[in-house]
C-alpha cells in the first residue's frame, strides 16, 4: 500500500493491523499501530524513515515498486529505534553507499543496532539538505523520545516529519486526522503522551516553543505512528503544549489490588465519599489485575489527584501495585496529589508503603492514607466515606 501524502510526498510505510503489544510488555496497542516511511521526490530524491524489523523485507518489496532503490540519493533517520530503522539493514543490502543523515547519538544508536559502519552524514539543529527545488532543515529533538531523536522539514511543502511526537499507536486507512473518529484519536494521542512523553514534558515545551520561533509555515505534521496532521495541523501541538504544563482534568482516579475484596470495598466507599463532597469531580477505580496498566496510567495522567490501594502482604504490597507503582515514579507526573489505603490482618505495612512510593514518585502526600483490619465492616466503610470526603477537602 502507498499513499500520496502531497505533490512530492508518498507514503511507503506499513500499518499494522494485528499489534497489541509495543516494547515488549511496556505498552498495550488496542488499535494496533503504523510505522511511517516517506518518500521525498526532488532534482534529488529522500527516504524519511523506515519499518520495523519484521516487516523490512516486505517494505523493500513495496519500496521497488514505487521507485527504483539507485534512485534514491539520500537517506534520513530522524530515530535508529527498531520500529523506525528496522528496514534499514534490508534496505542497505540494496544500496549500500546510500547517505544516512542523522543526529551524531543516532550514528552512535545505529551502529549499536546495525554494526555496520555505513556513510553517516552527521546533522544538527539547522543544517539543511538541499533537494532542488526545495530543502530539508533537521531540528534536533533530543529525548523526546530518545537522546538521538530530531524532526525534519520540507520546504516548498511546509510538511514537519515529527517522528514519535505528536503521533499515537493507531492503525487505520484513513491516514488523515480530518478522516477518523476524533474522540478515538485523541483517546490514543493522550495515551500515547502519557506513557511515554510525559517525564520529559520541560523538553516538549522548550522544543515546541524553539520550533515555533522559526515561524516555518506547518501545513502538514507527519509523525511516525498513527494519523498525518493536515486538518488545522497545530491542534496538536497546542494540545502538547497543555499537556505539558503540568496537566489535570476534575477528575480522582482510584486504583488497587485486592485479596479477599476488602480492599476493594475500602476503594468503592472512599469513592462514594469522594463524590458526596464534590458531586462535580469525575471518579474513576481501576482494579489494576483487571484492567490495561497503560489505560490507568492515562486515567492518572488525566487527574488532579489518586489514591492507591493494596491489602499487606509479606510486610509489603501485592506484586501488581509494587509495578504500577514503579511505573508512576518512571513517568515522573507533576501536579498530582496522593494518598494511600488498604486493609490488613497482622502488620498492617502496605498503607506505610504506598505512601513512601508515592512521595517518591514526586506526588503531594495528603495524609498518612487509611487503613482498615481484616475485612471492613459497616463501620469501617463509613470511616473510608469520611475519609474520602476529607480528601477531598485537602485538595
Amino acid at each position: 500500500m502507498k499513499r500520496k501524502i502531497s505533490e512530492k510526498v508518498t507514503w511507503v510505510g506499513k500499518i499494522d493491523w494485528e499489534l497489541k503489544k509495543f516494547h515488549g510488555d511496556e505498552y498495550s496497542t488496542h488499535r494496533g499501530s503504523s510505522y511511517h516511511s516517506y518518500l521525498v521526490r526532488d532534482e534529488k530524491n529522500v527516504l524519511i524513515d523506515t519499518v520495523w524489523k519484521p516487516f523490512a523485507k516486505e517494505f523493500v518489496k513495496n519500496l521497488k515498486k514505487e521507485i527504483d532503490l539507485d534512485e534514491i540519493d539520500y537517506i534520513v533517520a530522524n530515530h535508529a529505534e527498531i520500529d523506525h530503522s528496522g528496514g534499514l539493514g534490508e534496505l542497505m543490502e540494496e544500496i549500500p553507499e546510500t547517505p544516512i543523515y542523522c543526529t551524531k547519538n543516532g550514528v552512535k544508536s545505529l551502529k549499536g543496532h546495525f554494526h555496520k559502519d555505513w556513510d553517516f552524514v552527521e546533522v544538527e539543529t539547522g543544517d539543511t539538505l538541499n533537494l532542488g527545488s526545495n530543502k530539508l532543515i533537521f531540528v534536533e529533538a533530543r529525548m523526546l523520545h530518545w537522546p538521538d531523536s530530531m524532526f525534519t522539514y520540507l520546504t516548498g511543502e511546509n510538511i514537519l516529519f515529527s517522528n514519535d511526537a505528536f503521533g499515537q499507536h493507531y492503525a487505520t486507512e484513513m491516514m488523515f486526522n480530518d478522516c477518523v473518529d476524533e474522540a478515538e484519536l485523541y483517546q490514543e494521542a493522550i495515551k500515547y503522551y502519557a506513557n511515554i512523553l510525559t517525564p520529559f514534558s520541560a523538553l516538549v515545551t522548550k522544543k515546541i516553543e524553539e520550533v515555533l520561533s522559526f515561524n516555518l509555515p506547518v501545513d502538514m505534521i507527519c509523525p511516525s505512528h498513527g494519523v498525518i496532521w493536515r486538518d488545522n495541523p497545530l491542534q496538536i501541538v497546542n494540545h502538547y503544549l497543555k499537556w505539558a504544563d503540568s496537566y489535570q482534568e476534575n477528575q480522582i482516579t482510584l486504583l488497587y489490588d485486592t485479596m479477599w475484596e476488602g480492599t476493594r470495598k475500602m476503594a468503592e466507599a472512599i469513592g462514594e465519599g469522594i463524590k458526596k463532597a464534590d458531586p462535580e469531580v469525575t471518579v474513576k477505580m481501576y482494579n489494576i489485575t483487571k484492567t490495561d496498566k497503560n489505560d490507568v496510567l492515562t486515567e492518572i495522567f488525566k487527574s488532579k489527584a489518586y489514591l492507591v490501594g493494596s491489602p499487606t502482604v509479606g510486610n509489603s504490597v501485592l506484586f501488581s501495585v509494587a509495578g504500577i507503582l514503579s511505573m508512576i515514579k518512571g513517568l515522573r507526573f507533576r501536579n498530582k496529589k496522593a494518598a494511600a489505603f488498604g486493609c490488613y490482618g497482622w502488620s498492617g505495612e502496605s498503607v506505610k508503603v504506598i505512601s513512601e512510593k508515592l512521595g517518591q514518585a514526586g506526588a503531594m502526600v495528603v495524609d498518612d492514607g487509611i487503613r482498615e483490619l481484616w475485612n471492613p465492616d459497616d463501620e469501617a466503610l463509613q470511616r473510608c466515606r469520611e475519609y474520602g470526603r476529607n480528601f477531598v477537602g485537602k485538595l
